[in-house]
């Protein structure tokens, strides 16, 4: 089974990153943005053919490796 992992900071964090990127978009002529907030997305192929096991499975390794779960949140999509 696929699935993506989107990882974002939480509400509240600051985003220097995103921050960075709204500067560089004005920088471009994109003066319409008025805020960036940046994550990253990771794709998993997975062996587990059940669909729980399998969000489970996830859930375990955001917790443990993909998310910093005091700064990040993180949502599973299937693909």
């Amino acid at each position: 089974m696929k699935y993506r992992v989107f990882v974002t900071l939480k509400s509240g964090v600051l985003d220097p990153q995103g921050e960075a990127i709204r500067h560089a978009l004005g920088s471009l002529g994109f003066d319409g943005v008025n805020s960036v907030r940046q994550g990253k997305m990771i794709e998993l192929d997975l062996a587990e053919d059940d669909a729980a096991r399998a969000e489970a499975q996830l859930q375990q390794m955001c917790e443990k490796l993909l998310a910093n779960t005091v700064i990040e949140s993180y949502r599973l999509e299937p693909v």
